[in-house]
């Protein structure tokens, strides 16, 4: 009886997986016709590089951070817990593993993270969303890190971002506490 349940925990998991996914093309097409937006590809779709294997009562899939989002090695991307990238201060590019359990539980761990280069900036919001701006590059911050952090507009902080690849996305590191 036990492995009829374990079985259709599965089966919804993949059937709610695939309407995730569904779902989430089509808002995005919808946003790029709206927008008449044409999308840079930085990041590299190539993911033969990348596993996915079972072990146990297990099923465990190598993925690439690219920022909200990780792109697993069956080539396509599903949501990140923003709370996991914020604490475990995840750059794009960082190589994890996904580890899903026979109950749905799902286990994330950083594997292989890149090369990372770290700069101080001020904290700025345009359009409701946290950035680092320079007079020469400018990245996006996660909500939940700022949050988390406790970072407020105009405060300094140390990012992290990939010492060798462009990125649009800066890991939140620390915030610097100002001199009196």
């Amino acid at each position: 009886m036990e492995n009829k349940k374990t079985i259709q925990a599965i089966v919804d998991f993949i059937t709610s997986a695939e309407k995730s996914i569904k779902n989430a093309k089509k808002l995005l097409k919808d946003v790029i016709e709206e927008n008449n937006i044409t999308l840079e590809t930085n990041i590299d779709l190539n993911t033969k590089w990348l596993n996915s294997y079972s072990s146990e009562n297990s099923k465990i899939i190598e993925w690439v951070f690219t920022w909200t989002d990780m792109l697993w090695a069956d080539g396509n991307k599903y949501p990140v817990p923003v709370n996991y990238s914020s604490k475990s201060k995840l750059v794009q590019w960082d190589k994890l593993k996904l580890t899903i359990e026979w109950n749905g539980k799902m286990l994330y761990k950083q594997i292989l993270p890149i090369e990372r280069e770290t700069k101080i900036w001020l904290v700025v919001k345009e359009k409701d969303k946290y950035q680092v701006i320079s007079e020469w590059e400018t990245y996006d911050l996660l909500t939940a890190a700022v949050t988390h952090f406790k970072a407020n507009i105009w405060d300094q902080i140390s990012i992290l971002i990939p010492a060798w690849k462009k990125a649009t996305f800066a890991a939140l590191d620390a915030i610097i506490p100002k001199e009196d």
